[in-house]
């Protein structure tokens, strides 16, 4: 396996980060690779994508959720599923790493991983790996896979937090060969 780099996104006090070309069918499945994003306000860090000629970034979603954590101050440790942060065929922003906390030390980060997205026969699928602080003074891992009901090719990607601003924050791309 191979990465390219094909572009990044660097986050100033932005509302989202988006990429809007360069998914394409020259690699089978796209990365992202997000590096400490911090937010404006303590929130959830998610991502949602266009079809191709599609708008709004409400792609149907499938997907299923579950985290590891443990807490500073060792009173809290659990691997546990997460009912909240998956989706049932819902369009909202897929959820990859909750409540996010603004401490100016604490920032996530991870890889979302986008297979097939310009095959037009079969739904795409997309796992990922966050780490990083989580509900304040946690540190953890989240895992999310699932897919998106769509057998129109995938053409833009969006990342967000949930409210306010992504403060600071890298999100490369690569196509995997």
């Amino acid at each position: 396996m191979a990465l390219t780099f094909i572009s990044t996104q660097t986050a100033s006090s932005s509302s989202t980060l988006s990429f809007t070309s360069g998914i394409d069918s020259t690699y089978d499945s796209y990365e992202f690779h997000f590096v400490n994003m911090h937010p404006s306000v303590a929130s959830n860090f998610s991502f949602q994508v266009n079809a191709v000629s599609q708008t709004g970034f409400n792609e149907v979603i499938t997907s299923s959720t579950y985290r590891a954590y443990h807490n500073e101050v060792n009173t809290s440790a659990n691997l546990e599923y997460r009912t909240g942060s998956d989706q049932a065929q819902g369009t909202a922003y897929q959820i990859l790493a909750e409540s996010v906390p603004t401490d100016a030390d604490q920032s996530v980060s991870g890889i979302l991983t986008l297979y097939a997205p310009s095959d037009t026969t079969y739904v795409k699928h997309f796992t990922g790996v966050v780490f990083g602080n989580f509900f304040g003074a946690a540190t953890g891992a989240l895992y999310v896979g699932g897919y998106i009901n769509t057998t129109s090719a995938i053409d833009e990607v969006s990342f967000k937090f949930a409210s306010g601003n992504i403060d600071a924050g890298k999100i490369h791309m690569y196509g995997v060969s």
